[in-house]
């Protein structure tokens, strides 16, 4: 290489100056600052959704285990952030020595949730039917969602 195209090279370095520099973090802050609070002011609604489908999910679970085992499952909510399933082999509606019990507390993944139940405990047979009808109620600032539990062992989000 000859020394003239050595010192072109050089001399047409390329890269940013520090004015662009500055100007692209300008307006990438710009956008974090209207993303920032609107993500904040999203995220008790994402919560109040997981919540809902996480209660759902856990009944139909018991539901199915119910139906495969051929016995009773029993979810009970003893506090407005925890509930609990029992496995109840002896079919009694209480936990026993030797029967497995899970307890899930809703606030380790969703904060600031509260749980409320009306209706008897949800009680699934092994025919998968439940004993009654069952309305929880998830709530947090955003709002409320229920999730039902029918006679016939139906459960969904309203």
């Amino acid at each position: 290489m000859s020394q003239k195209r050595i010192t072109r090279i050089q001399s047409n370095s390329r890269g940013f100056t520090l004015a662009e520099l500055l100007t692209v973090m300008a307006v990438l802050a710009i956008f974090a600052g209207i993303a920032v609070p609107n993500y904040v002011a999203v995220q008790p609604g994402l919560q109040l959704n997981g919540a809902a489908r996480e209660v759902l999910g856990k009944l139909m679970w018991a539901r199915s285990k119910a139906v495969a085992q051929n016995n009773q499952w029993v979810v009970t909510f003893p506090t407005n952030h925890t509930f609990q399933i029992l496995d109840d082999t002896n079919n009694n509606g209480t936990a026993d020595a030797g029967e497995s019990t899970q307890t899930i507390d809703i606030n380790t993944d969703y904060p600031n949730v509260t749980i409320s139940k009306s209706g008897s405990d949800p009680t699934f047979n092994s025919r998968g039917t439940a004993s009654g009808s069952t309305t929880i109620t998830i709530t947090n600032t955003s709002g409320s969602k229920t999730v039902t539990v029918s006679g016939t062992g139906n459960v969904k989000i309203n």
